[in-house]
């Protein structure tokens, strides 16, 4: 992976004999970079930290890794490269054909995500919709770092919810209200037309409709398929009887309790066909199994992850993502939402009403322990007030200046060489160049809001640049058109990463 920044730090590693994190100073007027080295040094080596710093600034000039450095507050060291380093970052950029930032896995794995797994007893509901974008969105960033990734939707075709579903269905056939506890949604009136079982006409729906939201699943599984498995995988878990159940020995794995795997009816629970789950799926080549669950779902962490130790795996192969709420505001007024009263927000309307693109930027744009509060009016708005609209028209308004630009030749170099980059160039230039950064972090911390809000400042630094400078007939048109062009890939790149269009018109 080609990253100057971070080839920049691994070089003042080098020269201080010590790990250096580079940051960006909020006012530019600070310097490019800083480090807090000195300070993290200061006690090891004795010295004064505000020396330290000196040094360490003077050296880092005298080596020609920066153009400028001093020594600031208590030992802070700002650095300020040159136009020419910069210059470089944008041919950098520009080489990579779109892949800027990618492999950044230090060690690659195979991993599942397994996302969504709504119970097919209606159509695929806006919370998890959420589900489905952030889960499609993290697995886009494992694949752009380096792993080998697999989407599996895993579905429950037995059961109590299953038969309240049925019935539901089959009591509006006979012309009956469904049961209380039944589904009343007009969807099952719709599905009561057809004769036969519904389950396979709703799982073809809810198909669709991820499929039209750019989520396509690898894998589909079902319960029942894992029925037979149980009893090998039970026998391999370190268990217990009492009162004619066998239970598990969680607690002693990281647990908070035991956990039941055979009633004492001889009916396996669901958490047994949990471990028959993972032994199947760890002992089939997977690295990592990823779960993406809803807020309700804390305590299957520690559980999950005792099985994947009693099964002889390592518990970091197991790694739970939970989601919070999804609230919509329209007109000011949120709407409440319940499956089963019929007065659901379904993933296809909202796509119907606001897009795809907006739905998919909105339903990541938060951290997924937040809840969100979609505000449906700002999200169907053509304006630069709606995020998702104003990185797509950043990427637009660039394609469309290349191709008014017709043949022109681009060059990273400036031209003329005399002449120093802008600043508003240079903030650009560095914004780009902090991408492999935030996908890394976006990556490692399981955290893609990170890109829509890093798209965001990119498409501010963009735009900044654009309203004071000229790109073609300038006198630097072959370093803007290069510039340009490397910041429309970083923006396209982001906007694949959460599964939004870059649009060359709008």
């Amino acid at each position: 992976m080609i990253d100057p920044v971070a080839r920049l730090a691994e070089s003042l590693s080098e020269l201080v004999g010590a790990p250096v994190a580079l940051e960006r100073p909020a006012d530019a007027e600070h310097g490019d970079y800083a480090t807090n080295v000195a300070l993290r040094l200061a006690a090891v080596r004795k010295r004064s930290p505000r020396e330290l710093a000196e040094e360490i600034a003077a050296q880092a000039v005298e080596r020609g890794l920066a153009e400028r450095a001093e020594a600031a507050g208590p030992g802070f060291v700002n650095l300020w490269v040159a136009d020419g380093w910069l210059t470089q970052g944008v041919a950098a950029i520009t080489a990579t054909d779109g892949s800027f930032g990618s492999g950044c896995a230090t060690a690659t794995e195979r991993v599942q995500v397994e996302m969504v797994s709504a119970n097919p007893t209606g159509p695929v509901t806006v919370a998890s919709g959420r589900n489905a974008a952030y889960g499609d969105s993290v697995a886009r960033l494992l694949e752009f770092a380096g792993h080998d990734v697999e989407r599996e939707y895993y579905y429950n075709d037995a059961g109590a919810q299953m038969e309240r579903f049925t019935a539901s269905v089959e009591a509006i056939r006979r012309g009956e209200e469904p049961p209380d506890d039944g589904y009343h949604g007009d969807y099952v009136a719709e599905l009561a037309v057809r004769d036969g079982d519904p389950v396979p006409r709703m799982l073809e729906q809810i198909e669709a409709t991820l499929e039209r939201f750019r989520i396509h699943f690898d894998t589909w599984e079902r319960e029942s398929d894992l029925e037979p498995e149980v009893p090998e995988a039970v026998a391999l878990l370190d268990t217990f009887e009492e009162d004619g159940a066998v239970w598990a020995r969680t607690s002693e794995h990281g647990d908070d309790k035991d956990r039941v795997l055979v009633r004492s009816s001889g009916a396996p629970t669901y958490f047994a066909k949990d471990a028959a789950y993972i032994r199947r799926k760890l002992g089939g080549g997977f690295d990592r199994l990823v779960y993406v669950l809803g807020a309700d779902h804390h305590g299957y962490v520690a559980r999950l992850q005792a099985l994947a130790e009693m099964l002889g795996h390592p518990r970091e192969s197991i790694e739970v993502l939970i989601y919070q709420l999804v609230n919509l505001v329209e007109a000011g007024e949120a709407k409440k939402m319940s499956k089963r009263r019929g007065d659901v927000v379904f993933l296809d309307e909202l796509m119907d009403v606001i897009g795809v693109d907006a739905a998919r930027w909105y339903l990541v744009s938060r951290g997924h322990d937040q809840a969100i509060e979609l505000d449906v009016d700002l999200a169907r708005e053509r304006s630069n007030k709606n995020p998702v609209y104003y990185v797509q028209y950043g990427h637009a308004r660039i394609a469309g200046i290349r191709r008014n630009a017709g043949g022109s030749e681009a060059a990273p170099d400036p031209t003329p060489a005399s002449e120093s980059l802008a600043r508003e160039e240079r903030e650009l230039v560095k914004r780009l160049l902090e991408f492999p950064q935030v996908v890394r972090e976006a990556t490692e911390r399981r955290a893609p809001h990170a890109i829509t809000v890093y798209a965001i400042r990119a498409a501010d630094d963009f735009h900044r640049f654009y309203h004071q400078h000229r790109v073609l007939g300038s006198e630097r048109q072959e370093f803007r058109l290069a510039l340009i062009g490397a910041t429309q890939s970083v923006l396209a790149r982001c906007l694949q990463l959460v599964g939004v269009d870059a649009p060359e018109r709008m």
